[in-house]
């Protein structure tokens, strides 16, 4: 994975709220009719709703999230639902840990 995408995704405070709300699908999205949002994923006209973001906004913020291996996005008829992908976010952090302790990262 390019390590500058994951920190480019990083580096946004929306797409932060985005992987904290979809952390807890079950709590932000409890409402969502159309697919178990803890199963199937969110709907992306949800979080830009959530974030108060027109959805091209939201599908920006999405797209790099997905694109840095953060979340999958499944589409189902005219709609995309999204899912975080805890395992490539910890091992990103973890990385990342790894980078600002370790005395022989290179500069």
């Amino acid at each position: 994975m390019d390590r500058s995408v994951q920190t480019r995704a990083m580096a946004s405070d929306q797409r932060i709220a985005i992987l904290r709300l979809l952390a807890a699908p079950e709590r932000h999205f409890s409402g969502q009719w159309s697919a178990d949002p803890v199963d199937f994923g969110v709907c992306m006209s949800l979080i830009a709703e959530k974030l108060g973001v027109s959805q091209p906004t939201v599908s920006r913020h999405l797209d790099l999230l997905k694109q840095a291996g953060f979340l999958t996005v499944r589409r189902q008829q005219k709609w995309a639902y999204c899912k975080r992908d805890q395992a490539a976010i910890r091992e990103y952090l973890d990385w990342l840990g790894d980078q600002v302790a370790s005395e022989t990262s290179t500069v």
